[in-house]
């Protein structure tokens, strides 16, 4: 593992998602992995309780948190409150390109204004000792002119920041929707390609629709990390694959029952303080996915009816329905 730079493979950032519910779950399937918060606004932070959208299990390290903001003060305000509650990494994002975060000025729009971010990041490196990153698209719109993103690191880095991580994909500011724009423009990985060639001695990672160990390994190949979103949280049982394949550890061993007998475990503790299971049940989903009973299990665990149900209640019910489907096949 101390032969590999910390950004060789990561969870995205992924809004509604990456809580510390889904995070803890991830973490039973890989070890290694850089884990990422969903993107938090630093007014949240500053003004709706640190406590509430900072708090995390130690069993999540190693963890970024990302943020949303363009204010420099603010931003410096919560790297500062990144690391005193223990965050390995504080993340801007430039990449968002909805149009409720252009109305608040940050996202992907602040990639037209590079002297801004260079401003929060060297706010953010003053205030703060752990890693400051950014997370940026390969350009705005339809235009691909590669001058304004290499420019665009190329101030960042004047600024101190060491590590990219870039969704390889135009953000496209109107015309839209967030959905649409992790699908629609096209993926250009040679673009975050040229990026490493231009700027040897800074990381990076690339980002963007990214689905087998093979895709990874290649991106490898021409980059320094790979970030992985939506097919690690709909198929998380690659992620059992990652610690032996591209960290050089042991192979993964337990089981899917023993994992999620873990998962169950956690969210006994979480319900006690008072956590709805089935937010914490709805990150594991697609633990079973391709085997048979899947279906079965994932419909017992998403019932809102079992809601007030234990958690280990609900896990016997959901083997029992697994089982019973098994029998019928």
């Amino acid at each position: 593992m101390s032969n590999y730079n910390p950004w060789r493979l990561s969870v995205a950032p992924m809004l509604d998602w990456t809580d510390r519910h889904c995070r803890y779950f991830h973490r039973l399937l890989s070890q290694h992995a850089r884990l990422y918060t969903e993107m938090i606004h630093v007014g949240a932070i500053l003004h709706g309780g640190a406590e509430r959208f900072l708090r995390y299990d130690e069993a999540e390290h190693p963890l970024a948190l990302q943020l949303g903001g363009s204010e420099p003060r603010d931003l410096a305000a919560c790297a500062k409150l990144a690391e005193q509650w223990g965050y390995d990494e504080v993340n801007i994002n430039c990449g968002c390109p909805s149009e409720r975060v252009q109305r608040g000025s940050f996202g992907a729009c602040l990639m037209a204004e590079p002297a801004l971010v260079a401003d929060g990041v060297k706010a953010m490196l003053d205030a703060c000792n752990i890693a400051v990153t950014v997370k940026h698209r390969i350009g705005l719109d339809k235009s691909e002119d590669y001058a304004p993103v290499r420019d665009f690191v190329g101030a960042l880095a004047d600024a101190g920041c060491q590590t990219f991580i870039v969704h390889a994909r135009n953000a496209w500011l109107k015309g839209l929707s967030p959905k649409e724009n992790r699908d629609i423009p096209p993926l250009r990985y040679e673009v975050v390609h040229q990026l490493k060639k231009d700027f040897p001695a800074l990381t990076f990672a690339t980002n963007g629709g990214l689905q087998t160990n093979a895709h990874i390994a290649e991106q490898l190949e021409h980059v320094d990390g790979v970030m992985v979103g939506r097919q690690a949280y709909h198929h998380p049982w690659d992620l059992t694959t990652w610690d032996a394949t591209f960290f050089g550890a042991a192979p993964f061993t337990r089981s899917r029952d023993e994992v999620e007998l873990d998962m169950v475990a956690y969210m006994e503790r979480e319900v006690a303080r008072g956590v709805p299971v089935l937010s914490m049940a709805r990150h594991m989903l697609g633990l079973r996915n391709g085997i048979s009973g899947a279906r079965a299990w994932r419909q017992v665990w998403s019932d809102h009816k079992r809601k007030a149900l234990p958690p280990r209640e609900i896990h016997q019910q959901a083997m029992e329905a697994a089982a019973l489907y098994r029998v019928g096949d």
